[in-house]
């Protein structure tokens, strides 16, 4: 067909498989890198192969590393009574990112790929409390239950992130859940 643009709409496509954008979205930004500034797409381009061909998991945590060990697990001034149980590597990149926790971490990637031996060897290294930060539902609670059990032989304490109420958002605004579990978890003032 004359007058085709089927690349560009290739590109729009696989721009729309990633989460959060649209037609949209994924039209002016591919339109941006062929036609506004083909350097930004080239050097985008550039970047993905470098991070496919040397991202991994770290062969400790699951988190992202480009070596066995992610910079986390390499880095001896962390606190190692703490370990911090995360649903992917992306959360520890928010954690790190705002110097929230300065543990180390386990990721849980699912509960059917749950690497018990690694988790198990973490917490015998000195393990004193493992904190679940982990989006509040009921399968995550029944997560932690399992993981407790599995541990059971450590003396370990166990805590989870706070939830609730946001600050600024009005009861209205609130899920179900979250309005529970406030009330649930309310403290003393």
């Amino acid at each position: 067909m004359r007058g085709s643009l089927d690349k560009f709409n290739k590109l729009v496509d696989a721009l729309q498989e990633l989460p959060t954008i649209g037609k949209k979205s994924a039209t002016r930004l591919a339109y941006h890198m062929v036609m506004k500034d083909s350097f930004v797409g080239m050097k985008i381009s550039h970047a993905i192969e470098e991070a496919l061909g040397s991202l991994k998991l770290c062969s400790s945590c699951g988190g992202m590393s480009e070596d066995e060990l992610c910079f986390i697990c390499c880095d001896e001034s962390r606190d190692e009574t703490l370990l911090c149980i995360v649903e992917n590597a992306k959360d520890i990149l928010l954690l790190e990112e705002n110097r929230l926790f300065d543990g180390r971490y386990f990721v849980l990637e699912s509960l059917e790929e749950l690497n018990l031996s690694s988790l198990q060897k973490l917490v015998s290294s000195g393990v004193k409390e493992v904190v679940f930060a982990l989006t509040p539902s009921i399968a995550n609670d029944a997560v932690m239950l399992y993981i407790e059990d599995k541990l059971s032989n450590f003396n370990i304490n166990y805590s989870k992130i706070a939830q609730g109420v946001p600050t600024g958002v009005s009861l209205e605004n609130i899920d179900l859940l979250s309005l529970s579990r406030a009330l649930t978890d309310r403290v003393k003032v």
